[in-house]
């Protein structure tokens, strides 16, 4: 193992120090259990003060929130306490339920909100009337700790966020532009895949690191929105490179040679976006007009090469905007890092509100995993009169929340049991040694400094930030769970136990009915994409088309990870997700064409209801296109009435543009179009 390093020592100086002065005004105050406020100091604690001070907020309303309503329910059911259990379990289950599908810092409130109400209620079971004195203290604690933590990470040498973030925005916007140079250029078919691959997961882990930057220390807190905007716009690449990826390959099927002017405007397009950060912002306007005189012209007599052009024109004009806004953002993001932020309109977002991908079921099997595992332990302690029970149904509880969003959530729940084992020695050293010996708190907090420097460097190595979070939080958390000036062995004994117990009960029931593979992760994300697909083709008015493209690259961001563990990385899984995604950009845009449309109005809305009964079967049974022929002949019904429809010329060929994408993506193997199928009858 390496020696920590100046940012390693740093971070655990700072967490020391915020940990520290909570404790101290913890015992200040006369707080019943002081080291809850030294255990929440770290718990707090990250590498980069943006992130520290958005988790803190949301902490703390968790806090007060789950507080709350443990002073509400335990003195109204504190005749009843198999039913004060229940609705705990009930609370707890439901904040689970919605953290787990809020994947974001936000969720922290929800999280804390549950497993809070059951560090307050749980101990309050028993002797009700302390449940307001439980909860204040608690509150207290916990709220020094996040406050202390915050301020210490704000004000003492404050390491910002600006540095990773700008560095994966970087290479985000480098390996968009890689993918972009690879699929004009049509090189290699491989590495344009890698490369695909690549970008799907750098914008996922950019929209999460970027969460932070509205709460950061530095300038780069004024460029909010605009990173946030310059993230849709890398994401809006994504389908637009995948689609002029398709059309440029069934323009040359056969052997057949693309015509010289879009050689050449693609050569043109690749030269201009290869410059980087060098690109002139000019040249988009004269490669636009480049494009705009290949265009063929679209009409009754059109043939499906006319189509395929006029699709590819289109999805190139729309990827040179797209790249020159990308531009223009990234100017306005370095213009707020130097401190001078640009002050005119603020940078219009392409969606707005929840664009994460949600899993409904699996947030309800945590939830139920959680209410499940707490019930076990309360049923024990019921059972057995146990004095100590209510810290085993307190740590299933926490342990249960802390790992919930992940698919497989017993390895993470086991290495804390393994490692809170591990740190009973240390606990029962300070606890039964050491403090009944120490009578200042000067003496206490150097006492304590050589485990907390130590366990305190190794939290930001990715390799060991579980296991020394597991040694502080079994450590300090015995030291939370005892009075420390009363402490002995039987009582230190039992409260091992029940904290062990607690933590394999959550374990035990994850395994059982909480756990899925990575491969059937994957399927369920699919299986979304589905799904989505057929309410967007169902849908009674034009659908967001961004929200549905940042949703889309998240489940692919998703998805990589899952088929690299399930050994299937290059699984088809991969290259159908991108395909659904220019699916749904496509269904999006043929909405709101057939809206201004009216004339192909009743030859468009087969093809949508196609699309959605098609998608629901494939999401039930696994159906390919190939078993659906008839919604074949409904595309090319549609799109030989829509190239028959007079006036509307915009609307016309966005319309073209959705039915020729959609074509190509469900029957690539088909037959080319014919101009001459009649567009009767459809209604």
């Amino acid at each position: 193992m390496k020696l920590p390093n100046a940012d390693e020592l740093l971070f655990s100086v700072k967490c020391y120090v915020g940990a520290i002065t909570a404790l101290y005004l913890s015992y200040t105050m006369g707080l019943s259990r002081p080291f809850w406020a030294m255990t929440t100091a770290y718990v707090v604690s990250q590498p980069w003060a943006g992130a520290v001070r958005s988790k803190a907020v949301f902490r703390l309303g968790g806090t007060f929130f789950g507080s709350a309503v443990m002073v509400y329910l335990v003195p109204r059911l504190s005749n009843a306490p198999v039913l004060m259990i229940l609705a705990m379990v009930l609370w707890v289950g439901l904040c689970l339920y919605i953290a787990v599908l809020d994947r974001t810092p936000r969720s922290y409130l929800f999280m804390l909100a549950g497993y809070t109400a059951a560090m307050i209620g749980f101990p309050s079971v028993t002797d009700p009337g302390t449940v307001f004195d439980t909860a204040l203290a608690r509150v207290e604690e916990i709220s020094l700790g996040i406050v202390c933590a915050t301020l210490a990470h704000s004000l003492v040498l404050p390491r910002g966020i600006a540095k990773p973030l700008m560095a994966r925005l970087d290479a985000t916007v480098r390996d968009a532009r890689n993918w972009i140079r690879e699929t004009l250029t049509q090189r290699d078919d491989a590495r344009r895949g890698k490369e695909r691959r690549v970008l799907a997961e750098d914008i996922t882990l950019l929209r999460m690191l970027s969460t932070h930057v509205p709460f950061d220390t530095g300038n780069i807190r004024w460029t909010a929105g605009a990173v946030r905007a310059m993230q849709d716009q890398i994401a809006a690449l994504t389908p637009l490179v995948s689609a002029v990826d398709d059309r440029l390959q069934a323009l040359q099927d056969g052997g057949r040679e693309l015509p010289g002017p879009v050689a050449e405007a693609l050569n043109d397009i690749a030269a201009w976006i290869d410059a980087g950060p060098q690109a002139e912002r000019a040249q988009a306007a004269t490669l636009r007009a480049a494009l705009s005189r290949l265009a063929p012209e679209i009409g009754p007599a059109a043939s499906w090469r006319d189509a395929l052009l006029a699709s590819l024109v289109v999805r190139l004009r729309e990827l040179v905007d797209a790249y020159d806004r990308c531009l223009a953002l990234r100017h306005d993001i370095r213009a707020g890092l130097a401190g001078t932020p640009r002050h005119g309109a603020r940078p219009v977002r392409l969606a707005a509100g929840a664009i994460l991908h949600r899993d409904r079921g699996l947030a309800l099997l945590s939830a139920l995993a959680a209410a499940l595992a707490i019930s076990v332990c309360c049923v024990f302690w019921i059972g057995a009169a146990w004095t100590n029970g209510a810290t085993a149904a307190m740590m299933a509880a926490i342990f249960s929340c802390f790992f919930a969003a992940q698919d497989n959530p017993v390895p993470g729940i086991m290495q804390f049991l393994v490692y809170t084992i591990y740190s009973i020695p240390l606990s029962a050293l300070y606890l039964l040694g050491i403090m009944p010996a120490i009578h200042s708190f000067e003496m206490l907090a150097l006492s304590i400094l050589p485990v907390a420097l130590v366990l305190g460097a190794l939290i930001p190595r990715p390799a060991y930030t579980l296991r020394a979070m597991a040694l502080l939080f079994g450590f300090l958390g015995t030291l939370a769970l005892h009075d420390t000036h009363t402490a002995d062995l039987v009582s230190f004994v039992d409260t091992m136990v029940a904290q062990i117990i607690g933590v394999a009960t959550a374990a035990l029931i994850a395994a059982i009915f909480r756990t899925i593979s990575a491969d059937q992760s994957a399927r369920r994300i699919q299986a979304a994409n589905w799904k989505e697909l057929a309410a967007l083709a169902s849908a009674s008015r034009a659908p967001s088309r961004s929200a549905y493209t940042l949703r889309m690259l998240d489940r692919i961001g998703l998805l990589q990870p899952r088929l690299a563990m399930a050994k299937r990385s290059d699984d088809q899984l991969a290259a159908d997700a991108l395909k659904d995604l220019r699916v749904g950009n496509d269904i999006a845009e043929l909405q709101r064409a057939r809206r201004v449309l009216p004339a192909a109005e009743s030859a468009i809305r087969p093809v949508l209801g196609g699309l959605a009964g098609f998608f629901r079967q494939r999401s039930a049974a696994g159906h390919n296109a190939t078993d659906f022929p008839v919604l074949l002949a409904d595309i090319d019904r549609a799109l030989a009435r829509v190239t028959a429809t007079p006036g509307a010329l915009a609307a016309r060929d966005r319309a073209v543009v959705a039915l020729v994408g959609i074509r190509r993506a469900l029957f690539p193997q088909a037959p080319d179009y014919q101009s001459d199928i009649l567009p009767a009858h459809a209604s």
